[in-house]
């Protein structure tokens, strides 16, 4: 029965959308609007990647708010697109601010940008008050003609 009740909620209201599952109103785009949380609790994983590599598209504070992680993967590397997007890393700051527990947060940059730099540093007393911290790895790994940054995680 979950379909009929997602197609009935959807039908009953057509201004709210999915995003990355979580309902959200297309029509309010501003900063300070706050959304709803919706309704069931927030899922833990150990590992989640930052959608659409971390770009502003489809990723706001609601993310975080619902999808709570051990380890963050920030994998843009695109500047002329908003990859990694600077609201989206302040959003990891908004969404783990409101999770009343303060679980250790691992946030992975897979590339060294202008924009992880700045966020880092401009930041950075915000991310130690959020038990985050932002793991650089100076580790490479050769693989034939290439060449690229490694980062080894254990659980």
């Amino acid at each position: 029965q979950p379909e009929d009740e997602l197609s009935r909620s959807s039908h009953s209201n057509p201004s709210k959308s999915l995003v990355n599952g979580i309902k959200t109103n297309p029509a309010s785009n501003s900063p300070k609007s706050s959304l709803p949380v919706p309704m069931g609790p927030p899922v833990y994983v150990d590992l989640a990647y930052i959608p659409n590599h971390c770009s502003g598209k489809n990723t706001d504070p609601e993310f975080f708010k619902r999808v709570r992680a051990s380890y963050y993967v920030v994998s843009g590397n695109d500047a002329a697109n908003g990859e990694p997007s600077r609201a989206v890393l302040d959003a990891l700051l908004e969404g783990k601010s409101q999770w009343g527990e303060n679980l250790q947060v691992t946030l992975i940059p897979t590339h060294d940008t202008e924009v992880t730099r700045e966020w880092y540093q401009q930041t950075h007393e915000k991310q130690q008050e959020l038990n985050i911290m932002v793991l650089a790895s100076s580790s490479t790994v050769v693989m034939q003609d290439e060449s690229f940054p490694a980062c080894k995680i254990e659980f």
